[in-house]
């Protein structure tokens, strides 16, 4: 099973990648996940750009995309809604259906008792309006994420670990359950 994450911060040192490095290494043996690192590349969206001449960071995105059984996002919060990036590269999908019935996990983290909570709100609503699926159990947000890192970016808290691995097994669930005959 080969699950996409995407963190909503471009920082070297985001705390919202290294959660997505932490859930790659607590995955089952079954499932692999890679981080997507093509957020910086993506042009500003125009309805007009997507008709006529699709970057190839666009194509190799929703490649990926279709190649992957879900989709894993893990977002700070910018002026308490998803960073402006993050809802360009959604904005690229909104016409292409990549994410029409795709399992897709939403967390959030952030440094104060938030934990980026508005914007994974606003993630969420927008991934539902996609048509994602997006299963209960695969939701997190992650208030005071930098006393559950050490300085490597590592989760040292034990709670926030059985939290990612339950994310995780989440996502398996609604990715079994979609690939079983009707």
């Amino acid at each position: 099973m080969h699950i996409l994450a995407i963190s909503g911060s471009l920082r070297a040192g985001s705390t919202n990648t290294s959660l997505l490095r932490a859930a790659a290494e607590l995955a089952p043996t079954t499932v692999t996940i890679t981080l997507y690192d093509g957020l910086d590349d993506i042009p500003a969206f125009s309805p007009e750009r997507d008709k006529e001449n699709k970057t190839e960071s666009i194509n190799k995105l929703r490649t990926l995309l279709q190649e992957a059984d879900a989709v894993l996002f893990c977002t700070p919060e910018y002026i308490h809604s998803m960073p402006g990036i993050l809802k360009n590269m959604l904005d690229w999908l909104a016409s292409s259906g990549e994410f029409v019935d795709k399992p897709v996990g939403v967390i959030s983290a952030g440094p104060s008792d938030t934990g980026g909570s508005r914007a994974h709100a606003a993630l969420s609503y927008t991934l539902a309006i996609l048509t994602a699926q997006l299963p209960e159990k695969a939701s997190l947000i992650v208030p005071f994420v930098k006393t559950k890192l050490d300085a490597s970016g590592h989760v040292t808290d034990s709670v926030l670990s059985q939290q990612l691995r339950d994310v995780l097994d989440a996502l398996v669930q609604a990715v079994q359950l979609k690939k079983q005959p009707a």
